[in-house]
């Protein structure tokens, strides 16, 4: 079967820290291949290097050592500026907190994106009615977040991480503040996307989270401890 083409794609990447005179190898030469349309779950227990990863496939962060490449652009070739675009163009990110704008209502919060790469007209309007809809806040557009619960709340931060269509979908934890409705809830709108073609990559320290993955990536001490494929569970 031929191999899609490449999303992202680390290769022997490593990120080091120093604290004092002690230097932490938060990861330790990780190379793999994330393609178009695939779901992956990213796993591994408190100080594995879960966070660090996603900072660098979000490219929140740059790699010590190693190449990192989206869309066969390697982020180490890139200034701030660039970088930030590409992130822009290319990458939707979900947070655990949701890191809404309390201060914006629904509909501008899923078109915050947009305003780093342009000024939002009335077709990205539409488009942002259109998720809101899609996640089914059709009828609170208009509301703050303190006026949302946390599920609608993270329904906004998932609108909001799909306006740029992006090429990899990251969620961190995304599930983890939500009530177990609510989390199974989200889940499927995230089976919903893959089924569409969309490539995510889901961080998460539950089982039955990362179980809805078809490719599951464990880390221990900042190494690719091993990657176990799977049929995805509905």
């Amino acid at each position: 079967m031929e191999l899609r083409p490449p999303v992202a794609e680390l290769i022997d990447v490593s990120r080091v820290y120093r604290m004092g005179d002690v230097e932490v190898r938060a990861l330790d030469g990780i190379s793999c291949t994330y393609r178009e349309g695939e779901y992956w779950a990213i796993m591994g227990s408190s100080g594995s290097g879960k966070s660090t990863m996603l900072n660098l496939l979000g490219c929140i962060d740059r790699p010590t050592g190693g190449d990192y490449r989206v869309r066969d652009i390697s982020i180490g070739t890139l200034d701030d500026d660039e970088l930030s675009e590409l992130r822009g163009e290319h990458i939707g990110f979900i947070f655990q907190s949701f890191n809404l704008i309390q201060q914006l209502n629904v509909l501008e919060n899923i078109l915050v994106p947009r305003f780093y790469l342009e000024t939002p007209g009335s077709e990205a309007e539409d488009k942002a009615v259109e998720l809101a809809e899609r996640v089914g806040l059709a009828d609170r557009i208009h509301h703050r977040p303190r006026e949302l619960s946390g599920g609608q709340q993270q329904r906004v931060a998932i609108a909001r991480a799909l306006i740029n269509d992006p090429s990899l979908l990251l969620a961190d934890e995304a599930t983890g503040n939500l009530d177990t409705q609510t989390t199974r809830e989200i889940l499927e709108l995230f089976d919903e996307l893959h089924q569409e073609g969309m490539t995510i990559l889901l961080v998460t320290h539950e089982k039955e989270v990362g179980a809805r993955a078809g490719r599951t990536m464990w880390l221990r001490d900042g190494k690719l401890d091993r990657i176990v494929e799977r049929e995805p569970v509905a």
